[in-house]
C-alpha cells in the first residue's frame, strides 16, 4: 500500500495512492477525499452478523472497498485527532488490532472480527481485538502520538487497556485490574490494564478515547445539573 501521511502528528491524514486494477480496504466512514477512477463497494467481513455486533459495540465493520481501473487516491483520516502508523504483515504471523484503531489495509489482508478477540468488560472498559493476517499493509490510527515496542522473549509491559494500538500474535496478553482490589480499580482511576508478555511488537496510543468519552459525559452531567 502506498501511503503518505500529511498533517503528522496531530491531525494525520493518510493518502493512498491506488494504482490501476488494484484496491484499498478502508473503514466505514473513513474515507475524507478520493480521486480519479475509483468505485466503492460496501461489505460486511465476517457476515452480516458479525457487521452489526461490531457496529453496536461502537464502531461500525461494514467496510468500503475502493478499487480501480486506471489509479486514483483515497484520503483516510480518523475520527478522533491524533498520529497513523503503517505496519506490514509478511504473511506468517497475525496482529491483534484494537477495533477503533484500524483504518485502512490492503485487499490482501483479511480483517477478522469474528474470532472472539474481547475480554475483560467492566463498566464500559475492555479491549475489542480484531485479527488482521495475511501479506501487506495496515494503516492503523492512534488517538495521540504512537509507539512502538519490540518486547523481548519473556518481556513484560502493562497498558492502559484503552491505549492499546496493536501486537504481534506471538505476545500474550491479559486483560486484568489495575490494583490489588476492586477498590483501587474503581476508586484509584486506572480501570482496567492489559499486560503483555513477549516477544513480539506492540504499538500504543498516548491518549485513551474512553477517558475522553468519560470525561464529555462528568462534564455534561455537571452543567445540565448546575
Amino acid at each position: 500500500m502506498d501511503v503518505e501521511i500529511i498533517s503528522a502528528p496531530a491531525y494525520a491524514l493518510g493518502k493512498v495512492t491506488v494504482p490501476p486494477g488494484g484496491g484499498v480496504r478502508v473503514q466505514s466512514g473513513g474515507m475524507s477525499i478520493m480521486q480519479g477512477d475509483l468505485t466503492v463497494d460496501t461489505t460486511a467481513h465476517g457476515g452480516i452478523m458479525s457487521g452489526l455486533k461490531r457496529s453496536l459495540g461502537g464502531a461500525s465493520f461494514f467496510v468500503n472497498d475502493f478499487t480501480s481501473t486506471t489509479g486514483g487516491m483515497v484520503g483516510v483520516g480518523p475520527a478522533l485527532p491524533g498520529d497513523l502508523t503503517v505496519i506490514n504483515l509478511g504473511g506468517t504471523n497475525s496482529l491483534l488490532v484494537q477495533n477503533h484503531c484500524w483504518l485502512a489495509s490492503d485487499l490482501s489482508i483479511d480483517v477478522d472480527s469474528s474470532w472472539g478477540g474481547a475480554k475483560g468488560f467492566f463498566s464500559g472498559a475492555g479491549l475489542i481485538l480484531l485479527r488482521c493476517s495475511g501479506s501487506g499493509d495496515l494503516l492503523l490510527a492512534g488517538f495521540g502520538a504512537i509507539h512502538k515496542i519490540d518486547l523481548a522473549a519473556g518481556e513484560v509491559v502493562t497498558l492502559d487497556t484503552g491505549n492499546v494500538v496493536a501486537f504481534d500474535d506471538t505476545i500474550v496478553y491479559n486483560v486484568r485490574k489495575a490494583g490489588g482490589n476492586w477498590k483501587t480499580t474503581l476508586l484509584g482511576g486506572e480501570g482496567l490494564v492489559t499486560e503483555f508478555t513477549g516477544p513480539g511488537r506492540l504499538w500504543w496510543q498516548t491518549r485513551s478515547s474512553s477517558d475522553l468519552l468519560n470525561w464529555i459525559a462528568q462534564h455534561t452531567q455537571t452543567t445540565r445539573s448546575s
